[in-house]
């Protein structure tokens, strides 16, 4: 690396939530790596760098990412401004760079063994995580009070199942497949449906709008899927702008991220804070 290179902190997951906290590390002058898996299943596909898998490159809220074929590609990446997504589910890109930190936010909500990694802070995010035990720091992503908060020790809260309420809706802003099949073409994110109107389709089977919303997220057509499977959300604001924006609640979890990595002294002094 070269002296004048920023801090690079390894970020495992790329979806919505773990671009929320790309961005606020980015603009807080780290340089990001982003590892995904082969065919990622982000929901809110247009506000997460995972979708530089399947388009080579990816922009949220104006920052660019560049999908790497090789670890020898991150760094230049990076060093032209731009954040580093790869196809890397182990995480191997771990052992080639100097990274200072590493984040898990791939958002599995159960127990996960294999984040500690011995020369590296870690910071693990929501359920599934215990300061101390399998991840160095832990931030809440439960919506509340607690939201964003950094654990030194214990447990994050477990999974509720449960989305934000908005104006009055909130389990049924989930579209769930109801049938097993390949997801069909239908509506963009970003599109207004009526309540009653079809979204999608599954192997012939329809998928129908509750309510009338905007299309928030929705899986890639061509998805395989199964019963019970998030294919997309749907919100009553009908405020399209909010389709392509990092959500509150992941700018918060970055906001805690941030706080976990500029505790530690030798984080500060790399990034020239006292």
């Amino acid at each position: 690396m070269n002296p004048t290179d920023p801090p690079l902190i390894l970020i495992r997951g790329a979806g919505d939530l773990a671009s929320g906290v790309a961005l606020r590390l980015f603009h807080s002058g780290f340089g990001i790596v982003m590892t995904e898996i082969a065919s990622p299943l982000s929901v809110r596909r247009l506000a997460s760098f995972s979708e530089a898998v399947f388009e080579d490159h990816a922009e949220v809220e104006k920052v660019p990412a560049q999908l790497c074929a090789a670890n020898a590609d991150l760094l230049p990446v990076i060093r032209s401004g731009r954040i580093a997504v790869m196809v890397d589910p182990d995480a191997v890109c771990r052992t080639e760079l100097p990274f200072l930190a590493a984040v898990e936010a791939r958002m599995l909500k159960s127990w996960i063994t294999d984040s500690v990694y011995p020369d590296l802070q870690t910071i693990g995010l929501g359920p599934g995580f215990s300061a101390g035990k399998n991840c160095h720091a832990a931030v809440e992503t439960n919506r509340g009070p607690d939201l964003g908060r950094v654990l030194w020790l214990g447990d994050t809260q477990q999974d509720t199942a449960e989305p934000e309420e908005v104006r009055g809706h909130r389990s049924e802003r989930v579209i769930r497949a109801q049938v097993e099949g390949i997801l069909g073409a239908g509506k963009n994110i970003g599109d207004l449906v009526n309540e009653g109107e079809i979204i999608t389709e599954i192997s012939g089977t329809p998928i129908i709008s509750p309510f009338r919303a905007v299309v928030r997220g929705l899986l890639r057509s061509g998805t395989p899927v199964k019963p019970g499977m998030k294919l997309g959300d749907l919100d009553p604001r009908c405020d399209q702008s909010l389709c392509f924006k990092a959500s509150d609640k992941a700018l918060a979890v970055g906001g805690g991220v941030l706080e976990a990595l500029l505790t530690q002294p030798h984080l500060r002094q790399a990034l020239g804070c006292r």
